[in-house]
């Protein structure tokens, strides 16, 4: 019997037992059906083998005596359990040897449990915050509250039509050229005598779905990827969701490793900037990927200041001054590094020309400005322009590519625009505009920061900004345009029937029930208009190239002739 029948006639089956079902036997605990098998509950188990094609599937004969397979029930109801349309696998995410999830055997595993999976990693807002409403019984209205996201994951093995969805080129739109004459409209999109873009790329979107978007043109051509991830605490000043777990920040970084070595040329390497917290679980996840004979270096670089807050001395324990470079090779056979001699003033004041160590101690912690005394650079985590200049110095020549997927305030884009290195930088975040992208324009018009006179920049050059076209923006837009509820209810069909909603969003029952309540309807119409926002899917943010054409998605011929010019069609 096919899987699917199995799950309904396995439904049907159990529909007698009232303590399964919510009150009109449509929603299903599986939570709680799952603790009562494992528990041996009678009444289940004997419903279950009343039903012949049960039996002959989940029940054992031995001599006269059958006994029921635990474990592959258990496990048939987790692979076929299927939520809502929207988000097909709202899933308990475990690793499997194929017969029964881990957590059932005896076995000890070193692994994470959402390895398989897919993490996209978007975000409400810049802080990582989900806001709902929820009504409030005792001051009889509705309340605005707030809650850490809680992230979607994909699982690789259940979900990889969603994968395949998600991992979809994306629409481009937004397109906008920057030089010395201010903004421009982008006419073309330059290429070599092979075909590859010769441009300086600056994008807004989703990091993993942006290089995914990269892999048609750029497999196999980028010479070297410097990031500087989230680092998983909880005060680190990156205004990412920096509050995961461990297994889910592995997963985060493991999707985004994977393409970035793909991306990679063969004598190409990555850097990856890491504090002590996360540093030696990431190398583990970065030998399994890149190989552990790929490792080339673990540079420490010294971050210490010549005075130490008072709030450091009181701590019982060491003082944290250095930061984590991990540096790996595509292929250690072919990788490129510069051996040419450079100039370092050690420790004690000595100057000695000696190729650099591995522990760097003459770069300090200050990012200085950051291009431009008139912008607002609210950003902690910025990279002094040495630092970068001194990565690219030993590992990219003229002619080469530098990507940077957690571009952050741009660090990586300015110090390769002074060095004549072509780059790419990516951001999800809103600031990329108001931070990266107005700090390159900077760049352009001359300023002379950072690295600007040890190079002799004089200002020039241009750079591409475009964004991956999104989707439920636009459900967002719409909702803000309607004048009352009324339009908002008639809207909400065309909401849960074209955009993507929360999965755990209960659409019948907001309909039927909650739009009709007269405390709803007392509620201002920005507060309305609040909650149904709050409704869309932050995850699905984005729309697929295939689809662009589609007047639905409101993506102008321009956007979609420099998307296909981009893609190579």
């Amino acid at each position: 019997m096919e899987q699917l029948k199995l799950k309904e006639l396995i439904l049907n089956v159990l529909k007698v037992d009232d303590r399964l079902w919510d009150k009109n036997k449509k929603e299903l605990n599986q939570t709680l059906l799952l603790d009562l098998v494992e528990n041996i509950d009678e009444k289940i188990i004997d419903l279950l083998f009343q039903e012949k094609d049960i039996r002959e599937r989940f029940f054992v004969k031995i001599k006269n005596i059958y006994v029921f397979k635990t474990n592959d029930f258990c496990f048939f109801m987790e692979e076929n359990k299927v939520d809502n349309s929207y988000t097909a696998y709202k899933n308990r995410i475990g690793l499997t040897d194929g017969k029964m999830f881990l957590k059932n055997t005896n076995d000890v595993i070193l692994d994470w449990p959402y390895k398989d999976c897919v993490l996209e990693g978007g975000q409400s807002n810049e802080e990582g915050i989900d806001t709902y409403f929820e009504y409030d019984e005792k001051i009889k209205k509705y309340e605005q509250k707030q809650a850490k996201r809680k992230e979607i994951f994909f699982n690789q093995i259940l979900a990889y039509d969603e994968i395949d969805r998600l991992f979809d080129h994306k629409a481009l739109v937004n397109w906008k050229r920057f030089n010395k004459d201010g903004e421009q409209e982008v006419k073309e999109i330059r290429r070599d005598e092979n075909g590859l873009i010769k441009e300086n790329l600056i994008i807004k979107g989703n990091n993993l779905l942006a290089l995914h978007s990269l892999k048609k043109q750029f497999t196999g051509k980028i010479k070297l990827i410097y990031i500087d991830p989230p680092y998983n605490t909880k005060n680190d000043g990156f205004k990412y969701n920096d509050n995961f777990n461990r297994s889910s920040w592995l997963t985060f970084m493991k999707n985004r490793l994977e393409i970035a070595r793909d991306l990679l040329s063969d004598d190409g390497g990555i850097y990856i900037q890491i504090d002590t917290k996360e540093s030696h679980y990431l190398k583990v996840l970065i030998d399994e990927i890149f190989g552990k004979e790929n490792f080339r270096s673990q540079i420490i670089w010294d971050t210490s200041i010549p005075y130490v807050a008072g709030n450091k001395w009181l701590s019982n324990n060491w003082i944290y001054s250095q930061s984590t470079i991990f540096y790996y090779a595509k292929n250690k056979e072919n990788v490129f590094f510069n051996k040419q001699v450079y100039e370092i003033k050690q420790p004690s004041g000595d100057i000695s020309k000696k190729p650099y160590k591995d522990v760097w101690t003459d770069i300090k912690n200050f990012a200085g400005f950051l291009g431009a005394k008139d912008i607002k650079l609210d950003f902690n985590t910025r990279k002094p322009e040495e630092l970068i200049k001194r990565i690219l110095l030993s590992s990219v020549k003229i002619g080469d590519i530098v990507l940077d997927y957690h571009l952050g305030s741009g660090t990586t884009c300015a110090v390769a625009h002074k060095m004549g290195i072509q780059y790419i930088g990516v951001e999800q975040m809103d600031y990329i505009e108001n931070i990266a992208v107005e700090r390159m324009k900077k760049v352009i018009d001359g300023e002379q920061d950072g690295i600007s006179k040890s190079v002799n920049w004089q200002g020039g050059g241009d750079f591409i900004y475009f964004e991956l076209a999104r989707w439920n923006e636009t459900a967002k837009e719409k909702i803000l345009k309607c004048k009352s509820l009324k339009e908002l209810e008639v809207f909400f069909d065309e909401m849960y029937e074209i955009y993507f909603l929360n999965y755990n969003l209960k659409i019948k029952e907001f309909k039927e029930k909650v739009l009709k309540e007269e405390n709803f309807k007392n509620l201002s119409l920005d507060e309305q208009k609040n909650i149904f926002i709050s409704m869309l899917d932050n995850n699905q943010m984005y729309v697929n190239k295939t689809e662009m054409a589609d007047k639905k998605f409101g993506i102008s011929e321009k956007d979609q002739k420099l998307t296909s010019q981009f893609y190579n069609d």
